[in-house]
């Protein structure tokens, strides 16, 4: 690229150009109001990130006060997962020249009444997983621009997702063609609408074997490292073995890998393990482990990018934004060990 054009401001023709297809398919694609392939929707959000576009709105036609400030409600920020969600939206929040106000979940704290609180403070809201209750969300939808993430859709509020249900199906797949036949899945499918499609793609892909089966019920525990203990003593304590398990999320399958190693049992060798996130530790941590990356810093940026466009008057009801995910191979699942490399959000 020139650097004439390199300095020419980034707009919706240019995502076209790279993306192959019509600035109204580009259109369709970021305002999700019809539908489109996958294929289509890929190759469109692909270009929207490798060009850092972000989709401006024109002025509201009603002025009201504004905050400059856009709310976002996290379960915690402790891991990976929502420290890198929490960089994209606040660096996509402040290509609007808007602050974040964070409110975090925490068993001593009434986070619906929090919530209450910070309304009157902010021009929008994101919400993030199962934090508050359907019912307060449609209240909040009723008088607050509202974005969801990593939740079952609720009418009123846009919604920013990521395909879980055919990526752990090809997660599972790809065990069950290394001849896995006995497979755990490890994570509270009630826990979060993530693992709940987690948890269905896995299912699936069981279920059109003819020879696999779910070697125990879902080992229900938290996602995080300090449930690594228990699910490898389940693991270790089952009469008959499971030959590969299925962490809904990365940072536990890491724990979990090490804490077998420890117990002497070889990975992949006596157990595959996979997961979900593609985290930096996941490329580094023997034998590698075999994921999914799904594009957290983008979850974090979709967030502000949609919670803009509602507060500039973008009103009208819409199809969720689902960002793509890919199947990520290493060592853990029995595939020769490959050297690390970065896998760009």
């Amino acid at each position: 690229m020139s650097s004439d054009a390199a300095d020419r401001p980034v707009t919706i023709y240019t995502v076209a150009d790279r993306a192959g297809v019509s600035i109204a398919t580009v259109s369709r694609v970021l305002r999700g109001t019809a539908p489109t392939s996958p294929v289509t929707r890929r190759k469109v959000l692909q270009a929207v990130q490798e060009l850092d576009y972000i989709p401006l709105r024109a002025a509201r036609q009603v002025e009201v006060p504004r905050h400059q400030t856009h709310g976002l409600v996290l379960p915690g920020v402790v891991g990976p997962y929502y420290s890198e969600l929490l960089i994209g939206f606040e660096a996509a929040a402040a290509r609007y020249g808007q602050s974040v106000v964070l409110r975090l979940a925490h068993p001593s704290v009434d986070l619906e009444e929090s919530v209450r609180q910070v309304l009157p403070r902010v021009d929008g809201l994101v919400l993030a997983n199962d934090t508050v209750s359907d019912s307060f969300v449609r209240q909040v939808c009723k008088s607050t621009p509202t974005v969801l993430l990593a939740r079952e859709p609720v009418d009123g509020c846009d919604a920013v997702l990521v395909e879980n249900l055919h990526a752990a199906q090809e997660l599972t797949d790809h065990l069950l063609k290394h001849g896995r036949r006995r497979l755990v899945f490890v994570g509270d499918p009630a826990g979060s609408h993530d693992v709940t499609e987690r948890y269905t793609g896995f299912r699936a892909a069981l279920a059109r074997s003819k020879q696999a089966v779910e070697a125990s019920l879902p080992l229900l525990v938290p996602l995080v490292e300090g449930s690594a203990p228990a699910v490898v003593d389940a693991l270790l304590g089952m009469s008959e073995p499971a030959d590969a398990i299925v962490c809904a999320n990365d940072e536990l399958a890491v724990a979990v890998m090490a804490i077998l190693a420890d117990r002497g049992v070889k990975v992949p060798d006596d157990l595959a393990v996979v997961g979900f996130d593609d985290i930096m530790t996941s490329r580094y941590v023997a034998p590698g482990l075999t994921t999914v990356l799904q594009p957290t810093y983008s979850v974090g940026r979709w967030a502000a990018i949609r919670l803009h466009e509602r507060i500039e008057g973008r009103t009208h009801d819409v199809h969720p934004q689902v960002l793509p995910t890919r199947l990520v191979v290493r060592g853990s699942c029995g595939c020769p060990r490959r050297a690390p490399s970065t896998t760009p959000n």
